[in-house]
């Protein structure tokens, strides 16, 4: 091992738990060196890979655990605990007459399911441990009926029979006046000590009882588990001698501290996904693109993001699951569609999705007992993957993979092995192309007009035929497509929103908005003291969901004195028209960045020339080739390759294929375009 260097204030580190591998990118801005590692993620405990994957990035840099002056994470535990339904025995104590309002829930059902078969799921906290407080505040924040204090006492006895481990308290229009709510919260704190119990206005206080009790719910029953594992992290960075502190991506595409996400952990739900389109907007800004379709490809899912104008946009319709959940996080659709996807053919039809084989065993080929087929099977099958991943330390099982696609896949459907394994693929990236509509046709955008951008381990083998079947004619590959996601928690800024629905909605009234505008300013600006945010560091931002009379959903614009004509210019721009109807100002909302140092962007040096490693079969639609493979890591600034093409690397494999063909840009991305 090389010796260890001294304490190094440059240094940051970033570390991405995805569901199959963890990601690591250690930067060190004096200097511009940039060095990443890769591991397999440990499900039991993820915080066995994280220590691992520091460990590489470390031995590999010749640093010392002590020098790290910033930890930056993406983590999925909330995540998978609001998806698998293993967080905390919650309870939810609401105002009298509301224990159904979970129940109840809306009127729409997911949009891709069968309105006649659809059956509402079991609610995350049943009707049984929903307890009613009997008090009453108004829509104006004026209290209607006094809080009786026994029902909260009744409601705390019930909880503690129960024996619940956390505890949610949503009380009708406590976004207008929080004082009953936050009387109540005191008291279950007192009377249910170990409990933890949160309430919705220090989570969530906008308008909408049901969204508003869901999002306080998740936060309450991914709590203890949360707050279990960054203290867990903690105490391991501590052990390892590492006095940075650590922070933890939101779904807003900002990070935060520990006591942050200790109080709020709901808000890392799309963590790791969001990490990776900050990464895809700093990769494609280095080539001077600003426009872009994300198409994040891991193991298990696939992420996908549209950025216009180099804004990344965020949302308070977003789902986790079956769930919505209208916390602020970054408008992306995620589909069950990644390497470790598995394929299946059941009453004749080929299907692939969303079940996946995860890291433990995973697909066939990585030689740990998989016994289904997979996504990344079928690249092995038909030649599109090298023979070693991982930079050696992983070596593919290509006989059990194609004895996989044979069994699952070629017999049941009577197909040659690679017309099934093409088959696989297939159904992939059409699967795909539909949640690119989502995020484009569907909100007015032409996907053609964009660059779309591959990036996860999976994501630059389907980035040619993904954009193909789009009409795209560029697609971008970042220099470490396979570990963007930690790259992007190193472009990544502090960020916190601040948000507070008006009592009443109507015409907007300047002097009453910006009176509310100044008491969340004096919030955010607590919550950057708490962060250590200097000065000149901060930046605030206000804007305002504003909606047409008798309309169900807000359109969120900047805020600006010209409030009503900004939000007819984004009305039509979102919807195509406008309406001859009041405008209403339903809430408000600061959003707070702490300006974090930018990332290095080393500039690669000019290239002599692509050379090739060797050649290999490779399967396409029109027979077998001898396909040339590149190392990138050999590939200079200019370098030139025509497909079809293999380029491989550390993190993730690039399929070229044929009429397509790529340049290096200075920044170490990789340009494919095709045609001349």
């Amino acid at each position: 091992m090389r010796e260890l260097s001294s304490v190094d204030s440059s240094l940051a580190i970033a570390v991405d738990i995805g569901g199959t591998f963890t990601d690591i990118a250690l930067h060190d801005a004096s200097s511009g060196r940039i060095w990443r590692a890769k591991t397999p993620s440990v499900p039991s405990d993820p915080s066995q890979a994280f220590l691992t994957g520091i460990r590489l990035a470390l031995e590999d840099a010749g640093k010392a655990a002590p020098s790290l002056a910033r930890v930056l994470h993406g983590t999925t535990v909330a995540t998978n605990m609001i998806l698998e339904g293993k967080g905390a025995k919650a309870a939810l104590v609401t105002t009298a007459g509301f224990r159904h309002v979970l129940t109840i829930g809306r009127q729409d059902i997911p949009r891709r399911a069968n309105y006649l078969a659809w059956v509402k799921p079991a609610r995350p906290v049943p009707a049984s441990r929903v307890f009613e407080v009997r008090e009453r505040i108004g829509a104006g924040g004026v209290v209607i009926e006094p809080l009786d204090e026994a029902s909260v006492e009744a409601a705390a006895a019930h909880c503690r029979r129960l024996g619940v481990e956390a505890v949610a308290v949503c009380l009708l229009h406590s976004f207008a006046n929080p004082a009953h709510e936050r009387k109540v919260a005191d008291m279950l704190k007192a009377k249910l000590p170990g409990v933890a119990v949160t309430a919705s206005s220090d989570v969530l206080p906008v308008v909408r009882e049901y969204e508003r009790s869901l999002a306080t719910v998740f936060n309450a029953m991914v709590m203890p588990g949360v707050s279990t594992y960054v203290s867990r992290l903690e105490k391991r960075l501590e052990d390892e001698k590492v006095a940075a502190p650590l922070l933890l991506m939101q779904s807003n595409g900002g990070v935060a501290g520990g006591a942050t996400i200790r109080r709020a952990p709901a808000l890392t739900a799309l963590s790791g996904p969001a990490a990776g389109v900050v990464g895809a907007r700093d990769a494609a800004a280095a080539c001077g693109i600003k426009d872009i379709i994300t198409v994040d490809i891991g193991g298990t899912s696939a992420d996908i993001c549209l950025v216009k104008d180099g804004r990344i946009a965020l949302t308070q319709a977003g789902h986790v699951g079956e769930w919505p959940l209208p916390l602020p996080m970054v408008d992306m659709v995620t589909i069950g569609a990644g390497g470790g996807s598995i394929a299946k053919v059941e009453a004749g039809t080929l299907t692939v999705g969303p079940q996946s084989a995860g890291a433990d065993p995973g697909p066939a080929a990585y030689g740990r007992g998989g016994a289904r087929a997979t996504v990344t099977d079928a690249h092995v099958v038909l030649g599109h993957l090298p023979a070693e991943l991982l930079g050696g330390r992983m070596e593919l099982d290509v006989e059990a993979a194609a004895k996989v696609i044979d069994r699952e896949v070629a017999e049941p459907s009577k197909l040659d092995r690679a017309a099934a394994a093409r088959g696989v693929l297939s159904i992939l990236d059409h699967n795909m192309v539909g949640a690119v509509r989502i995020v484009s046709v569907e909100r007015g955008h032409d996907p053609r007009d964009f660059t779309l951008v591959a990036f996860g381990g999976a994501g630059p083998l389907h980035g040619c035929s993904l954009a193909a079947l789009l009409g795209i004619t560029r697609v971008l590959v970042p220099p470490a497509p396979g570990v963007l996601c930690a790259d992007g928690l190193l472009a990544a800024d502090l960020k916190a929103e601040f948000s507070r629905t008006l009592p009443k909605a109507g015409a907007p009234n300047l002097d009453e908005a910006r009176a509310i505008y100044a008491d969340l300013e004096g919030h955010a600006g607590a919550w950057l003291d708490t962060e250590k945010v200097a000065p000149a560091d901060r930046r605030l931002n206000r804007a305002a969901l504003l909606r047409y009379h008798g309309q169900g959903g807000e359109v969120a614009v900047e805020w600006t004195d010209g409030i009503a004509a900004a939000f007819e210019a984004a009305h039509k721009a979102l919807y195509g028209f406008t309406l001859d109807a009041p405008i209403e100002l339903v809430t408000l909302r600061v959003e707070a960045t702490g300006r974090m140092p930018e990332p290095p962007r080393p500039t690669l040096p000019k290239g002599t020339g692509a050379r090739m490693r060797g050649q290999f079969p490779v399967h396409f639609d029109t027979g077998v080739a001898q396909v040339p493979l590149y190392d990138r890591t050999s590939l200079g600034a200019g370098d030139f390759i025509a497909g079809p093409a293999i380029v491989s690397q550390l993190d993730a494999t690039t399929l070229v294929l044929p009429d397509w063909s790529g340049a290096v840009h200075p920044s170490g991305a990789m340009l494919l375009t095709i045609g001349d």
